[in-house]
């Protein structure tokens, strides 16, 4: 899939701003500083579609990009160790619960973890346990491949997977990315494309 148009369609702020599409839609969700806004941008070969900042906890809304006028990207706030203050934590989680138990019936989620780390954080499997509970599909995208040699790697995303398996009872599709060496961005948009293909075959 080549991506020709991206728009961007508004932040979503509150609850009451949420709305109904029979687009399919694509979040991207992950920890604070997990490399998704990098990400996004890598996918949609746009520099600075997705605000890229050192700082966890940059984006603070959630955000609406149509692309190809056929799908929606979807931009979720990081989650994590931001240094936003509680109260503002809290209303960030309310939102992105929120959204994913609002009737979403095309919805995919991509969770992303860092490929260095060898253990699941209680946020994630809470956030799993969200989409579990509200029967959303969702891929685990593995960011930053290159941090790690290919022994090491492999060990790392076995030891995630057993931990997902726990809570999941199956292991989900997944991904491995590195934006810095420009790979694995074919592949998520080919099953972007598979799943689109897929739904518009149902409703006709």
């Amino acid at each position: 899939m080549k991506i020709f148009s991206v728009q961007f369609k508004g932040s979503t702020v509150q609850s009451n701003q949420f709305f109904f599409s029979n687009f399919p839609e694509y979040v991207f969700a992950g920890r604070s500083n997990v490399g998704k806004s990098s990400l996004i941008n890598f996918i949609t070969n746009r520099k600075k579609l997705a605000k890229v900042s050192s700082n966890p906890g940059k984006t603070q809304f959630i955000n609406h990009f149509l692309i190809n006028h056929k799908w929606y990207l979807i931009d979720f706030p990081g989650y994590g160790y931001s240094s936003l203050k509680k109260t503002k934590k809290e209303k960030i989680q309310k939102l992105i619960t929120g959204y994913i138990s609002f009737y979403r019936r095309n919805l995919t989620c991509f969770l992303l973890i860092d490929c260095r780390r060898t253990t699941i954080q209680k946020m994630e499997k809470d956030f799993i346990q969200i989409l579990k509970t509200f029967g959303i599909h969702f891929c685990i995208i593995f960011t930053k491949i290159d941090k790690l040699n290919q022994r090491i790697l492999e060990k790392n995303i076995f030891l995630c997977k057993k931990q997902i398996e726990k809570i999941f009872f199956s292991i989900p599709k997944y991904f491995k990315v590195s934006v810095k060496e420009k790979y694995g961005k074919e592949k998520i948009l080919s099953f972007i494309e598979n799943i689109n293909n897929t739904i518009s075959t149902m409703k006709n």
